[in-house]
């Protein structure tokens, strides 16, 4: 897997709604806000059914209703389009 360049990935983060670079880092996050822990439970496990499928796994961090993920292909040292599908697949299953 190739890492993205930093021009191509600003204009690929464009049409990624909240999505944005990591300072210091090759790597994207976002922060996903949800109603009760119940719900950001389940969009993580979700997330987590899919991630195994890809065997591409995020960084995140949970705290009752609110998920802060970080997306990095390591094995390439940076982001990758595995990435990128990860996030479109986050904020597609966010908006169900």
């Amino acid at each position: 897997m190739k890492k993205i360049s930093k021009t191509e990935l600003t204009k690929k983060l464009k049409r990624l709604s909240g999505w944005k670079m990591v300072k210091g880092r090759s790597a994207i996050t976002k922060t996903f806000k949800f109603d009760n822990f119940q719900e950001a439970f389940g969009w993580m496990t979700s997330i987590a059914i899919y991630a195994e499928k890809k065997d591409h796994h995020p960084e995140w961090f949970n705290v009752y209703s609110t998920v802060e993920v970080t997306l990095s292909t390591h094995d390439a040292g940076g982001v990758t389009s595995l990435d990128l599908d990860m996030a479109r697949e986050m904020n597609r299953k966010k908006s169900n």
